[in-house]
């Protein structure tokens, strides 16, 4: 069996609870080779998962030659160097969402890809829920119709403070944006992949409660080309979680009210019924097996540098109403 052998660059949360074990345990994967900045958390990681290498340099590592594909799982404002380092030595990159800081350096890590004829991915992991696929085949059913009107919400109170863990996304020149960009750009995602292209944006973002670089709150509005309006609220500063979904039809209505959760109602004239469509217990796996497969079938991943591209230049767009001033 054909076997990509991997590089994982940042040994932070998500590339412990998720990454590192899909890369150790898929068929057609290898971990080899891990970096973090000090050398003895990077070997303690490597341990860990069964990697046989460890650096504390990422650019020494892409000269490892036994290296086929890299994972990035740094800070935003480093995925554009490390990605054109990685397509330039010849390793495909498979890069943490958001794709980078903006639209120019998304076009530059795309070009080097292609000069260097290595794929690039990205990490919008719910682009393969069982839910929003289920959810894409109700619309194209006509069952509720013609969609009206779609809402999301992302509440989750997050304010870490200097020297804790993920304050980085806390400073602009490191994260790109508050909350809009970090969990906002997931949903742009869905948006997109559920409704297709966007004609018009407005946004408003501020700091309602917390005294810092990036927004704490925001609304992003959308018209679709297809004509369907859009509507994602983020904050990092209500009490209450939330993580929905709800799009509106002529004929109906798709609820759901927790998207990891995998649950949605489908309401029409004809009564309510309650479906699940639970995503994998890793939920990176299938976005990994995908790639895996775009690598060894040689076409464009299911989430490519296309579609983080597409993401990026929404985003920048949305950020052009923000004024992250304290209330």
């Amino acid at each position: 069996m054909e076997v990509i052998r991997w590089a994982l660059i940042g040994c932070g949360d998500i590339a412990r609870r998720r990454v590192a074990p899909a890369l150790s345990d898929l068929p057609g994967c290898e971990l080899v080779a891990v970096s973090r900045v000090r050398s003895e958390l990077a070997e303690a990681f490597a341990r860990e998962f069964r990697a046989r290498k460890w650096y504390a340099d990422w650019q020494e590592l892409l000269r490892d030659p036994e290296i086929d594909a890299v994972y990035i799982a740094t800070p935003v404002y480093v995925h554009a160097a490390q990605a054109i380092a990685a397509a330039e030595a010849g390793k495909h990159v498979l890069c943490e969402k958001p794709m980078a800081m903006n639209v120019g350096e998304c076009d530059r890590m795309i070009a080097a890809c292609r000069a260097n004829h290595v794929r690039l991915g990205v990490a919008y992991y719910r682009h393969f829920y069982p839910l929003i696929e289920r959810i894409k085949n109700v619309l194209e059913s006509s069952e509720i119709g013609e969609v009206v009107l779609a809402q999301i919400n992302v509440f989750g109170r997050f304010n870490p403070q200097p020297g804790q863990p993920r304050d980085w996304l806390m400073k602009k020149a490191l994260a790109g944006g508050g909350p809009m960009f970090d969990v906002g750009s997931h949903r742009i995602e869905i948006l997109l992949n559920l409704f297709g292209p966007v004609r018009r944006i407005a946004s408003l973002g501020a700091n309602v409660v917390f005294d810092r670089e990036v927004e704490d709150t925001a609304i992003a509005s959308f018209q679709f080309e297809r004509g369907t309006l859009g509507v994602l609220t983020v904050t990092h500063a209500a009490n209450e979680p939330q993580d929905t979904l709800d799009v509106f039809g002529v004929s109906g209505s798709i609820h759901v009210e927790a998207l990891n959760d995998g649950r949605m109602t489908v309401k029409t004239a004809s009564g309510a019924r309650v479906e699940s469509h639970p995503s994998a217990s890793n939920a990176h796996q299938p976005l990994i097996e995908d790639f895996v497969e775009a690598v060894f079938e040689d076409r464009e991943p299911g989430v490519s540098g296309e579609i983080g591209r597409r993401v990026a230049e929404i985003e920048e767009e949305i950020g052009k109403g923000f004024h992250p001033q304290t209330a």
